[in-house]
């Protein structure tokens, strides 16, 4: 693995807009505008990834739409956390088969994180001869210059070589929202987890120099969004690689002193780095969101071991105490995974027992999905499949008693809600703590703070009406 951090020079990011403008020539001569359609898997770094993609697009012409039928470029940009998350992308590729019969010009790439994978580039080279291009995350600043060689008749192109992790400042981004905006402030993981690819196809972590990041707010802000949710594998590795001397919790306190109405989240925040430091950060400004998400995987000290966490669950629930001291108003959501090899059912247990212990405002649970070339995948694993169900399925339902239990505590508070929709016939809203809010009122109130009084709840939304 390439270790070396590329900063992208303006010179060669000049050179990808200048493919840019070399394919619109290219369309304008065709007389129409061309359409693109990205569709994306996985996590909100994928999604941010996305945005650029569509940002490129816009600037070689394209008009972004919202289905493969009839595009000219298509692009899966792709997650390998997991077999059933890359399984679907494989089935969804097959079936891009038939809309480039009925459009032969149609354009098909696949990038992202199961792009870094050897196994799946070779499966693409023999196996679906209907797509053009693959790019792997390290190559996506290049991706100008991947579609011009392909309009330009050039054969297929695969961009997968074990490059140095880079960063790229200044490609144009097209974002979903004006309202909400994800802000990535470092790319790649050091940790690995034994049970984890990121690492593998994303590269060494790599921060954006600060005065970027603050740059990239403060624009956001004065351009109307009202929360930044900051993002990287482990955000509490900001900054190890730089000489600047800010970490993450100096990143949070200078984001959360730029003027304006707006709120601060972030994520995946990894227990290893969590420190007081950060915590007491988070309670000082109001403008940071009292809402962590801090996954714990298993409750288990020696299933931790394992997975190569680098914290026991002493140590975790010593963390967790501590920022539910400093911030009581905190809304704790995690990652748990059932079913690790070599898990026994009292180490489930323990994984219940802290679940039940900390009240989690909800979780992401997953059962043990083996990845190819990551250590785990290796491991002996006795547990039967049905067990492993078993397992998840009880750790779902003392999960959704809990979630209710906290949501059932919000009704007749008054919250301070950011107005972010709409839901059929109702408006939607997202409190400090990230929860779905449900009410009546007018859509002129999208994109404002409001008080809404909460008037019931579900496992997972609540409702309520204006105070």
């Amino acid at each position: 693995m390439n270790t070396k951090t590329t900063v992208i020079s303006q010179a060669e990011l000049n050179a990808q807009f200048a493919c840019c403008d070399k394919i619109a020539a290219y369309w304008q001569s065709q007389g129409r505008t061309p359409a693109a359609y990205v569709e994306t898997y996985g996590c909100q770094q994928n999604e941010a990834d996305s945005e650029k993609l569509r940002g490129y697009l816009t600037q070689c012409g394209y008009q972004i739409v919202r289905e493969a039928e009839g595009a000219d470029v298509v692009i899966l940009n792709t997650c390998a956390i997991r077999e059933h998350a890359e399984q679907r992308v494989f089935g969804n590729l097959g079936a891009l088969t038939h809309t480039k019969r009925r459009h032969p010009a149609q354009r098909i790439f696949l990038c992202g994180c199961m792009a870094g994978e050897t196994k799946v580039s070779d499966r693409i080279r023999k196996s679906y001869p209907h797509v053009d291009g693959v790019f792997s995350t390290h190559h996506l600043w290049q991706f100008p210059e991947i579609l011009w060689n392909v309009l330009s008749g050039k054969r297929r192109q695969f961009y997968v070589s074990d490059e140095p992790g880079s960063i790229a400042e200044g490609i144009p981004q097209v974002r979903d929202s004006q309202l909400k905006a994800w802000v990535s402030i470092m790319y790649g993981c050091n940790n690995f987890c034994t049970y984890c690819i990121v690492p593998y196809v994303r590269g060494r972590e790599r921060s954006r120099q600060p005065e970027d990041i603050l740059a990239e707010c403060r624009w956001l802000i004065e351009n109307g969004a009202k929360e930044i949710t900051l993002l990287g594998q482990n955000v509490n590795s900001y900054g190890k690689d730089l000489a600047c001397g800010m970490d993450f919790a100096d990143l949070l306190a200078a984001i959360a002193q730029l003027p304006g109405e707006f709120l601060i989240r972030f994520m995946t925040s990894h227990p290893r780095d969590a420190s007081a430091k950060l915590f007491d950060t988070m309670a000082k400004y109001d403008k940071i969101a009292k809402q962590l998400h801090l996954p714990f995987q298993s409750g288990s000290s020696r299933v931790l071991k394992a997975m190569n966490r680098h914290y026991d669950r002493e140590g975790y629930l010593q963390k967790v105490l501590y920022a539910k001291k400093v911030m009581p108003q905190l809304v704790l959501t995690s990652d748990v995974i059932v079913g690790f090899p070599g898990e026994t059912e009292e180490e489930f247990e323990e994984t219940i027992s802290l679940i039940s212990q900390v009240h989690y405002d909800s979780l992401f649970t997953f059962i043990f999905s083996p990845r190819p070339g990551t250590p785990a995948a290796a491991m002996d694993d006795p547990t039967p499949k049905e067990e492993k169900s078993r397992r998840f399925d009880r750790l779902c339902a003392v999960q959704n008693a809990i979630s209710e239990e906290i949501h059932q505590s919000y009704v007749g508070k008054t919250l301070r809600c950011l107005v972010d929709g709409v839901d059929a016939d109702t408006l939607t809203a997202r409190t400090e703590g990230g929860r779905l809010v449900r009410f009546a009122g007018s859509e002129s109130l999208i994109g404002t703070y409001q008080d809404i009084q909460i008037t019931g709840a579900t496992t997972w939304s609540l409702t309520g009406k204006l105070a």
